[in-house]
């Protein structure tokens, strides 16, 4: 049924485009181009339609921002991966370093967050030392679970030469869609999955990932060298179980 739903809202997503204008945005020179529409980001195609903005989006360059940015508001409630990943113990480094080298620092984390998670998500936000993404089934593949904990991991090992981070992981249900009035929109999830992903980054460790049960179902099975343990959440009326990578 979640399967079912999910694929509704991406075909909704590609009908605003047209059957006949994606068969002709794929036949067009050359990739790399959109994983929805087709539109082709180099050669004298991409010269051609990024005026009209076909051009890669700013939370994924696989999406364009036609496709994904300028997406109508609205949406459904869907089954949604969600990862927060966030510096530790950014304020005690912001006072005692240089703002240009903090900034630099940060825009490292940046490129290599990037990097990592638009093999498989969508960047929501990069907010202060931050970062969320969301994973859709559907829609860059079905192995949402196993690919948040590689992307975890190999976040871990990318910032890890450049600053000490801590990771929260949860999959469930949102609202998943574009939200906000007029030209003010952002394509985001609302969802009590998005709070307990947030507080799991919380009490992550430096160095470390902390991985619902719910992921590790989608995943499949407990990751490899995973420990268990419990877990007091802020605003959670239960103590919570997860697995920590590190």
């Amino acid at each position: 049924m979640a399967q079912a739903a999910d694929e509704r809202f991406w075909r909704a997503i590609e009908s605003h485009r047209g059957r006949m204008f994606i068969r002709t945005m794929r036949r067009l020179p050359h990739g790399p181009r959109c994983a929805v529409c087709g539109a082709p980001y180099a050669g004298i195609g991409g010269r051609i339609f990024k005026p009209f903005g076909f051009a890669p989006s700013r939370k994924n360059p696989r999406l364009c921002i036609r496709c994904f940015d300028q997406v109508p508001a609205g949406g459904q409630e869907m089954d949604v991966g969600v990862l927060f990943a966030d510096v530790r113990g950014f304020t005690a480094l912001s006072e005692h370093r240089a703002p240009n080298e903090v900034a630099a620092m940060l825009n490292g984390f940046y490129e290599a967050a990037v990097d990592v998670l638009c093999r498989h998500a969508i960047v929501d936000k990069l907010v202060g030392d931050e970062v969320m993404a969301l994973y859709l089934p559907t829609l860059f593949g079905d192995e949402v679970g196993a690919d948040m904990v590689e992307d975890a991991r190999d976040l871990l090992a990318a910032a890890g030469p450049l600053l000490e981070i801590g990771i929260g992981l949860d999959y469930g249900r949102a609202f998943v869609g574009n939200v906000g009035a007029g030209e003010v929109k952002d394509f985001t999830a609302i969802g009590d999955v998005v709070n307990t992903a947030a507080r799991l980054q919380g009490v992550a460790g430096a160095g470390e990932a902390v991985v619902s049960k719910r992921v590790c179902a989608a995943a499949g099975g407990t990751p490899s060298g995973a420990v268990e343990r419990t877990f007091e959440l802020k605003g959670k009326a239960e103590p919570e179980r997860a697995y920590v990578l590190g």
